[in-house]
């Protein structure tokens, strides 16, 4: 079997490159805003639906899937912004917080106790921990700096 030569003269390159962006800037400050929003929809939707357990839809059943899903978006965004400027362990501990939080309250309106509810949300907040430690970790160099 004949193998082919390597071409002289042609460089492989050694360090990582970035992959292009595709996106424009206007699809990246649009997706700032209709993430947090879409999210915090599908997060409300669900609370209110644990809520009212099969029920009947009433007023304060929407006004509660409306208010958690405002509370929702704005913790998610205020959280986007300011995590990043943290060091690892405390940018995954605050996205632990929150989805402890956030999955916590949502159990909690089922019904359930209260010790159920919290340990439930102890168990999520703890794989949730470690898998975005993990992710951190390795997206960082050994000065703290994140590899973009």
């Amino acid at each position: 079997m004949a193998h082919a030569a390597p071409a002289s003269g042609v460089r492989t390159p050694s360090v990582r490159t970035r992959t292009p962006d595709v996106f424009s800037e206007r699809a990246h400050r649009t997706a700032a805003w209709a993430a947090p929003v879409a999210l915090g929809l599908v997060y409300g939707y669900w609370v209110a639906a644990n809520s009212r357990s099969g029920g009947p839809i009433t007023g304060w059943n929407l006004l509660l899937g409306f208010v958690s899903a405002l509370v929702f978006a704005l913790l998610w965004r205020g959280i986007h912004a300011l995590a990043p400027h943290m060091r690892r362990e405390l940018h995954a501990l605050l996205w632990t917080a929150f989805a402890g939080c956030a999955f916590g309250f949502m159990y909690s309106v089922t019904g359930e106790s209260i010790l159920r509810s919290v340990g439930m949300s102890l168990a999520v907040a703890a794989g949730v921990f470690v898998t975005l430690f993990y992710r951190f970790y390795t997206h960082e160099d050994a000065e703290g700096h994140r590899i973009r």
